[in-house]
């Protein structure tokens, strides 16, 4: 790539040209596939130093645990805040354009398998890792969040003694942002073996009988993250939406890409902190919770799928459904929190809340992967906005400048 031209150029000239080499090349295009899963490769072996290093440096060099407390309470009380503002507006949207209306579709040739989670406490003492090393090589990250906090709390308490144990992380923190920009490099070819393969499998007319819900989907997205996370930003820490958008772009694209909150983490850290000014301190702490908790893409993705199935089936949902689907999505995210393929699992307790029939899920099935992909761009975005917002309210406490 150019080197005189923006990251975020690279990126976006990458995945236009991969979406025509998709429709061009169909399924052939996927033997350019292995720089996709080189790239996401690269990006998954950084991740667990990264979020490691950086999260106790974060949480040590607040110093007090009471400030911890503080900004740890604001950042889940956002997630699910904007988890509940995300199923709402998933529903509007879905009404609006109604997408399981007059379609015909053989759910009999669409099966999927759906695990089901261990509940909402199990999840909760899983977060305790009996062995933190084991979290390290399954990359737990809810675990291995768990433990850097514990870790960062304990250099705290000890004072000057445990400066050494500090100063490691702290280098080891700088190395891996320098390994997460050299990374960032490769970006653009990463991305143009991710999304051609995907382009080329589904194609235009596998995806035409199914068009209303990605667009139901895609709308309340952009909608969401326009509204919500600009007045958010704007509010709270005085700064323009457009600047904040522009900001996130980069990563917002790898989400896209990717479909991987986790893997695209890096990218948000660099991000968040370069272009929008938040802290390490406090970037370091919200973003890799937001990627293990905040569900606000997916959300959206549950209010448009039970529409759609209800519709489908023909079935009326009145208020005490929808409030039903409202409080159970918001109570899932919790739930499901790092289980993979965590948006179908949602979907299979959210519409067992309200009596509807589970073979709903294998409607959408095969578009899932592409639905994904927003609901992670939004999620990315979200965790961003999370980041500007906790760090906007801690600068105008101690009255510092805003982020502006």
């Amino acid at each position: 790539m150019f080197k005189k031209v923006n990251l975020l150029t690279q990126i976006s000239i990458a995945f236009v040209l991969a979406v025509i080499l998709g429709l061009i090349f169909g399924e052939s295009i996927s033997v350019i596939q292995p720089l996709g899963d080189l790239f996401l490769r690269l990006i998954k072996f950084v991740i667990v130093p990264l979020i490691l290093s950086s999260l106790i440096i974060g949480v040590a060099s607040t110093g007090d645990p009471k400030e911890l407390g503080r900004i740890g309470s604001k950042t889940i009380v956002y997630y699910l805040l904007t988890t509940a503002v995300a199923i709402i507006v998933g529903l509007a949207f879905a009404f609006m354009i109604s997408p399981g209306k007059g379609l015909d579709i053989d759910v009999a040739t669409s099966e999927v398998e759906v695990n089901e989670t261990e509940g909402v406490v199990q999840t909760l003492l899983n977060i305790v890792p009996e062995n933190p090393f084991e979290a390290f090589t399954e990359g737990n990250i809810l675990q291995i969040i768990f433990f850097a906090i514990f870790i960062g709390l304990a250099i705290t308490l000890v004072g000057k003694k445990a400066d050494p144990v500090y100063h490691f992380f702290d280098g080891l923190a700088e190395v891996m942002y320098k390994i997460t920009g050299i990374i960032m490099q490769f970006a653009p070819i990463g991305i143009l073996g991710l999304v051609a393969p995907i382009v080329g499998e589904y194609g235009p007319s596998v995806l035409l009988p199914l068009l209303k819900v990605i667009i139901a989907v895609a709308l309340a997205c952009v909608a969401h993250a326009v509204i919500v996370y600009g007045v958010a930003v704007k509010s709270f820490a005085n700064m323009s939406p457009l600047k904040f958008f522009k900001g996130i772009a980069p990563a917002a694209v790898v989400a896209f890409s990717t479909a991987s909150s986790a893997g695209t983490l890096p990218m948000t850290l660099k991000n968040t902190q370069e272009n929008l000014g938040v802290s390490k301190k406090i970037s370091s702490f919200v973003l890799p919770l937001g990627a293990t908790i905040n569900m606000d893409g997916t959300a959206i993705y549950q209010g448009v799928a039970v529409v759609f199935i209800a519709q489908f089936y023909g079935l009326e949902l009145g208020l005490v459904e929808l409030g039903t689907v409202v409080l159970t999505t918001v109570l899932a995210s919790i739930g499901t929190a790092g289980v993979p393929g965590a948006g179908m699992i949602m979907l299979a307790m959210v519409l067992s809340s309200i009596g509807m029939p589970l073979e709903g899920v294998a409607l959408i099935a095969g578009i899932d992967r592409i639905l994904d992909m927003f609901r992670t761009t939004v999620n990315i975005v979200g965790d961003a906005s999370a980041a500007v917002v906790v760090e906007g309210t801690e600068r105008k406490r101690k009255k510092k400048p805003a982020l502006s």
